[in-house]
C-alpha cells in the first residue's frame, strides 16, 4: 500500500484484501484527499466485506479434484474409475485456473470429444461427474462459487430399443456353452438368466450368499441389496459346484463370447453379457410379470430404468387398440 507524489497529483495504489484481492487506484489533488480516500477504501472493506469483490482462487482444476477425492470420491464404489476421468478432463482441458472454467470452455471441450468419436452416453458421463465433484466442493465449503457446469445440459440420446434373445437363441447358447471349455460358464450364464443379475454380481458370487432358495446380492452398483428366489436344481449346481474352492467363479467372458459366436448370435456393441439381464427382464415382463416386482429383482433406483420392459408386457397399454376411435367406430 503506498501514497506516491506524480506529475498529475497524488497518486494513491492499495490492495486493502491483500494478495489475490482487488487492487485501488486513484489519483487525487492533495495528499490530505489521498490520505482520506485511502482511509474510505480500507475501512469500507473492513466493515462491509461484502463491498470488496471475492479473491480470485488461484488453485488450479487438479488441486480442487484431489481436494474432492481425498474428501468424498475415494469412498465411492466407482471412485478409482471416476477420479481417472475427472484427471482426464482437467488434462484435457490444459489444467486451468478452476475460476476460468465456464460453461462456454466445457461446451468447446464437449465439441472436440464428440469430433473425436466420444459417444453421446461417455460424453454426458464425464460432464455429470465433473458436475458431481463440483456439487460436493461446495457442500463441504472448498468452492465458493457456482458450479461451472451445472446449467448445461446433458446432450440427448435417443432410446434405443434393448436386445434381448428369444427362447430358441437362448437353448443355442446354451449348447454352444456346454461344447465350449469353460466349466464356469453355463453356471454363471444360467444365473444371470434366472435372477437378472449383471455379469460382474454372478461372477463375484459366493456360497454363502446362496440359501433357502434365495440368491442374496449385495454391494450392488446401486448399493441395494436384493434377495432372489431361484428354481431347487441352479442352487443344488451352485452350492456343489467346485467343492472346497473359496472363489465359485472366474471371470469367463471371453468364454462367454467365443459361445455366442458358435451360437452364431449378433449382438450389438457394448452388450455383450449384459444381453443376459435384459433377456431375463424381457421375458420376465412377456410372462406375465409385474414391473415393480422387476424393478426390485434389478435393483433399479429409478423405476424409469425399468419401464423399458414395459412395452413387452401382454396387457401393455391394451387401451390403445380397444378404446381408439378406430375400434369404437370402424372397426365395429
Amino acid at each position: 500500500m503506498s501514497i506516491t507524489k506524480t506529475e498529475n497529483g497524488w497518486l494513491v495504489d492499495i490492495q486493502p484484501g491483500g494478495r489475490g484481492h482487488k487492487r485501488y487506484r486513484k489519483t487525487l489533488p492533495t495528499k490530505s484527499e489521498a490520505l482520506r480516500w485511502k482511509a474510505f477504501v480500507e475501512n469500507k472493506t473492513i466493515k462491509t466485506p461484502e463491498w470488496e469483490p471475492d479473491k480470485k482462487d488461484y488453485r488450479r482444476l487438479n488441486e480442487l479434484l484431489a481436494i474432492w477425492y481425498e474428501h468424498h470420491g475415494k469412498n465411492l464404489k466407482t471412485s478409482e474409475d471416476m477420479y481417472s476421468r475427472l484427471q482426464w478432463i482437467s488434462k484435457r482441458l490444459n489444467n486451468p485456473y478452476a475460476y476460468t472454467l465456464t460453461p462456454e470452455l466445457f461446451s468447446e471441450y464437449r465439441q472436440k470429444r464428440l469430433a473425436e468419436g466420444l459417444s453421446t452416453n461417455s460424453m454426458n458421463r464425464e460432464h455429470a461427474y465433473l458436475k458431481s465433484a463440483f456439487n460436493e466442493l461446495i457442500r463441504i465449503g472448498q468452492w465458493k462459487k457456482t458450479n461451472p457446469v451445472e446449467k448445461i445440459r446433458l446432450l440427448k440420446i435417443d432410446e434405443k430399443e434393448l436386445t434381448y434373445l428369444t427362447q430358441d437363441q437362448i437353448k443355442q447358447l446354451m449348447q454352444a456353452i456346454e461344447e465350449g471349455e469353460s466349466e464356469d460358464l453355463y453356471l454363471v450364464v444360467s444365473i444371470c438368466l434366472a435372477t437378472g443379475a449383471r455379469w460382474s454380481e454372478a461372477i463375484n458370487l459366493k456360497r454363502e450368499s446362496v440359501r433357502n432358495g434365495i440368491i442374496n446380492y449385495a454391494g450392488t452398483k446401486s448399493g441395494k441389496f436384493r434377495a432372489v428366489p431361484i428354481p431347487e436344481s441352479l442352487e443344488k449346481a451352485i452350492l456343489t459346484h467346485k467343492p472346497g474352492s473359496e472363489k465359485l467363479f472366474c471371470n469367463c467372458i471371453k468364454a462367454f463370447e467365443r459361445a455366442v459366436k458358435r451360437a452364431g448370435l449378433e449382438l450389438p456393441d457394448g452388450q455383450s453379457s449384459h444381453v443376459l439381464r435384459h433377456s431375463f427382464a424381457s421375458h420376465f415382463m412377456m410372462n406375465g410379470g409385474n414391473i415393480l416386482s422387476l424393478q426390485k429383482i434389478l435393483g433399479h433406483q429409478s423405476l424409469t430404468m425399468t419401464m423399458r420392459y414395459a412395452h413387452l408386457s401382454p396387457d401393455h397399454l391394451e387401451e390403445a387398440k380397444n378404446l381408439s376411435p378406430y375400434s369404437k367406430i370402424i372397426n365395429k
